[in-house]
């Protein structure tokens, strides 16, 4: 600990710089990202507040393995497709891709398209399966 706090007292300029940039990149995520939600969260949304779970991976991808009636919108063509959902505006949303990196793009545009609620599933796809959660293959 002694020689963390020498390091800072040594570098001042570069630990400031550093406090400052985890600072800003904190504050960017919460205000560009959706909140994300647990896959048992995301279950109490959809069981509870009748939750519309929109997954943006590939067809195929889609077709492996997906949550129980959820609309697949690939995310190259979620712009294009958003008049899809907007009779579901007033209902929660839950995005999933299949790690969970491409469901903030997904959900700001959804944000931006005016649904008030919408969340990314935290892990993806991936984090549902390993949570022995059910899914629909075709």
């Amino acid at each position: 600990m002694d020689q963390f706090v020498e390091f800072i007292g040594n570098h001042l300029l570069l630990s400031a710089m550093w406090v400052i940039s985890v600072g800003a990149i904190i504050v960017y995520h919460q205000r560009t990202g959706a909140s994300s939600v647990a896959p048992q969260k995301a279950v109490m949304l959809i069981n509870r507040q009748d939750a519309v779970v929109v997954d943006v991976r590939e067809k195929k991808e889609f077709e492996s393995g997906h949550i129980v009636d959820s609309i697949n919108i690939p995310l190259a063509k979620l712009k294009q497709r958003l008049t899809e959902l907007n009779k579901h505006k007033e209902k929660p949303v839950v995005v999933v891709c299949k790690l969970g990196q491409h469901s903030g793009d997904a959900a700001k545009t959804l944000q931006e398209a005016g649904h008030a609620e919408v969340f990314k599933l935290s892990g993806g796809i991936t984090e549902w399966k390993a949570q022995s959660l059910p899914l629909i293959q075709k």
